[in-house]
């Protein structure tokens, strides 16, 4: 299709073309056997009463409509045998549309109109530029590139929409009304720049009511209730100008164009998000309270299970109790005696044993300086404060030969400290307290350290156990063995071979075992399960929010098919559009998610003001993760409205943003 064929072969004929548009249950006729041949390089004008049907012929000769009825053929194409991105290349690539209301995008600026139809052509960036800043200046809008529509007066924002429509060096030029909303100067100069284009060869058709207007054309068409009522010729034949030098159509391919496109549609997103904060910041506010949610939740349940862990560890890591008896409560357990050192020295030796410690525990009264107390006296060996994790605050462990000498050395607790030697003001290392009636000279200090459930009052002294045999009880028996397992040793065949071990040894199985692995896998487990109901509660949040960006683009779509028109008008394919519109439901979730992730670490920060001993501990992964899930929301969720919106017929988005 080029403005040089021939005179004989019709660019653009309608055989028979009717238009029907339901009105409820009744059907309306706009157009009604239309038949019409217009030629390359003709100037045309149709005329009529408002609702005589002239813009809806307009329509369909721009392919923005399709007919009920008949053919519409443009040089020999069948229109109704195109599909929708084939009519829109038609649009793009040899019509050019000029409109009464000019139909310019406010967020743009006068080069930014001019060149959209380029964009969505593939025109080079560098190309487009240049030829969208010679088209304005040539038009007289040189002053005026980076000015938007508002800034514009009537007559320069119709100049900035006749230089949209030249962009793609249109064959065709539609001008509906071109002068009904400018004064009488500014009309009389659109309608000399359309003589001028005619003249260049290119085909002019122009739909008015006024016949002044009409005058300027070299065919007149007349149009009556939906009925060519005459056609007539005002002055020479057909225009036989050379057609005007076609544009240099330096195009993009593959990636480049579509990243071009994709820079459209991001610059787009960017400013229909920044001309509606408000409208922005309340569809992120889901998504913001989500992705902080998820991530907190994370970053809790995370602290949550190394805080277990670390109290566990205060236990004791990986350890195994022995006690005498079948379980606890056993009456019976204070008899049984079977339970001795040498069973503690022959575990030491397994290969599954770090450390083995035997225990022998009972109540006593300790003196220092007038201040009294009851106390846990507990007689271990040396190896027991590795077994449990026991750090020291002051002072030293007692060490194995204290154990073989029977030594009166005494490890105390931060409660017994404080009990003892708050008061007083003395230093605990190397003071000597009275335990029972045995005095015993103090090594060493620990730290304060969890107890099994939680942290005990108790105030608890550590002999060596073979001091507190033979000086404080006079008994061997014992009260439970401590083992450390091996760190590559599961607790589970441990705690199986322990028992198989002294059940061979004792004839019967006399004793029971704790695991305090066991208690850290179920309260690690507890604790992952309250994430991850916690974290389904975060997800709940997710979802609504996605909701509500669904609903906020439908908003958007239904307030912006005035731009959906236009952009189709120009040439956008559905996939352009639906690229638009995706993109801006991504943007809005990224956004979201990023000022989600923000609000999170701001909170973790705040929280580890408050001196806590507990801390949030934050994922990379759950941060990704939660980044990621922000843009599929917004595809999700954005995908229904940008479809919608893709899927609008060109002439009803341009006939609703006029109403």
């Amino acid at each position: 299709m080029n403005s040089g064929a021939s005179a004989t072969t019709p660019l653009i004929s309608l055989d028979g073309v009717r238009r029907d548009y339901a009105s409820g249950e009744e059907k309306v006729t706009v157009l009604r056997e239309i038949n019409l041949a217009i030629y390359a390089g003709e100037m045309v004008a149709i005329v009529g009463v408002s609702g005589s049907g002239k813009s809806t012929l307009m329509n369909i000769l721009g392919c923005l409509d399709r007919p009920s009825a008949g053919r519409y053929r443009i040089a020999g194409r069948d229109v109704a045998q195109l599909s929708a991105d084939e009519l829109a290349e038609l649009r793009r690539e040899h019509f050019g549309f000029v409109f009464q209301r000019y139909n310019l995008l406010a967020e743009l600026t006068a080069l930014g109109n001019v060149e959209m139809p380029a964009i969505y052509a593939g025109l080079a960036a560098g190309v487009r530029r240049a030829r969208a800043r010679a088209l304005l200046c040539r038009l007289g809008m040189g002053a005026r590139l980076k000015h938007r529509p508002g800034q514009l007066s009537g007559g320069q924002q119709q100049r900035v929409s006749i230089a949209r429509a030249l962009m793609n060096d249109a064959d065709v030029i539609l001008a509906d009304e071109p002068t009904g909303a400018l004064d009488r100067q500014s009309g009389e100069e659109m309608l000399n720049i359309l003589a001028e284009l005619n003249a260049e060869g290119r085909t002019v058709i122009i739909v008015t009511h006024d016949m002044n207007v009409a005058a300027r054309a070299r065919r007149v068409i007349e149009i009556d209730d939906g009925r060519i009522v005459n056609d007539r010729r005002t002055g020479a034949d057909i225009a036989q100008a050379a057609p005007a030098p076609a544009a240099s159509k330096a195009v993009s391919h593959g990636w480049r164009q579509r990243l071009d496109q994709f820079g459209e549609a991001f610059r787009m997103a960017l400013m229909s998000m920044n001309a509606h904060r408000l409208r922005t910041g309340l569809t992120m506010l889901g998504i913001v309270i989500g992705i902080a949610s998820v991530v907190c939740v994370v970053a809790l349940g995370e602290g949550s299970r190394q805080k277990v862990l670390a109290n566990i560890s205060g236990l004791g890591t990986n350890t195994i109790e022995i006690f005498a008896g079948k379980d606890y409560g056993d009456t019976r357990s204070g008899r049984i005696t079977t339970l001795v050192v040498a069973d503690a020295d022959e575990l030491a030796r397994q290969p599954y044993v770090a450390a083995a410690t035997p225990t022998i525990s009972t109540q006593s009264t300790v003196r220092f300086a007038g201040k009294e107390a009851n106390a846990l006296v507990n007689g271990v060996s040396e190896q027991y404060f590795a077994a449990k994790g026991t750090r020291l605050a002051q002072g030293r462990f007692f060490d194995v030969e204290s154990v073989r000498a029977r030594a009166l050395d005494v490890v105390i607790d931060e409660n017994t400290r404080k009990a003892l030697f708050d008061e007083t003001g003395m230093e605990p290392v190397g003071a000597v307290v009275l335990v029972g009636t045995v005095p015993a000279r103090v090594v060493g200090v620990t730290q304060p350290q969890q107890g099994g459930f939680g942290s005990s009052q108790n105030l608890s002294l550590y002999l060596p156990f073979t001091a507190v045999q033979t000086r404080i009880l006079g008994s061997t028996s014992l009260r439970s063995i401590t083992l450390k397992i091996k760190d590559d040793v599961d607790s589970a065949y441990a705690e199986q071979a322990v028992t198989r071990f002294l059940t061979q040894r004792h004839g019967s199985k006399d004793f029971f075992i704790i695991n305090t692995d066991d208690i850290r896998r179920t309260i690690t487990s507890t604790t992952q399960t309250m994430t991850v109901l916690i974290a389904a509660i975060a997800v709940i949040s997710l979802v609504v929010g996605g909701i509500g960006v669904m609903n906020i683009m439908l908003v958007s779509v239904s307030e912006r098919v005035g731009e959906i028109g236009v952009r189709m008008a120009v040439g956008a394919r559905r996939s352009n559009i639906l690229q638009q519109f995706l993109t801006e439901a991504v943007m809005v979730c990224l956004l979201g998610g990023a000022t989600g992730i923000a609000l999170a670490l701001a909170f973790g920060a705040v929280f580890s003001l408050t001196g806590s001993n507990f801390s949030l501990i934050y994922s990379t992964a759950s941060i990704v993760v939660a980044f990621a899930c922000s843009s599929l929301i917004g595809m999700a969720f954005g995908y229904l409205p940008a479809r919608n919106a893709s899927r609008l017929d060109p002439v009803a988005a341009l006939t609703n943003s006029r109403q």
